[in-house]
């Protein structure tokens, strides 16, 4: 039995820092994951806050009183309030016609972010439609 006794030391010593080493590989794995999962959340979010902008700006374009300069104008005011002034670079109002009926058709082009808030130059391209309200 000492003989034994002496011997699981050896066989142990071998394990000695692997819970470290496991330790660190499990957790630089998980917060690599979570990096990603916000990144995407980051990326969806400017999108989506990107297309309702669009989308205001197109309603606005299309009333009786405004014209397109108005509706474009309010798609950059929004989008610079919401995330910054870089993403409202590239905002272009136009006529359109969808289903035979007139359209205003707003277009936003952005930068896309693929590490915080870097990215793509013109990587995000979203356009929204309204009918055009007439008095009529």
């Amino acid at each position: 039995m000492r003989r034994l006794a002496w011997l699981r030391p050896h066989r142990l010593s071998g394990e000695v820092g692997s819970v470290v080493a496991e330790f660190v590989m499990v957790v630089s794995l998980l917060t690599f994951l979570t990096l990603m999962v916000m990144q995407l959340a980051l990326a969806l979010h400017i999108r989506n806050t990107v297309l309702d902008a669009a989308a205001e700006g197109a309603r606005y374009a299309s009333l009786a009183d405004s014209n397109l300069p108005a509706g474009a104008q309010r798609t950059r005011d929004l989008i610079t309030a919401a995330i910054g002034a870089t993403f409202a670079s590239d905002v272009v109002a136009q006529h359109g016609v969808s289903a035979g009926y007139p359209t205003v058709e707003v277009r936003v082009i952005a930068p896309l972010p693929l590490m915080g808030l870097l990215g793509a130059p013109r990587g995000l391209e979203v356009v929204a439609h309204a009918a055009v309200e007439t008095l009529e």
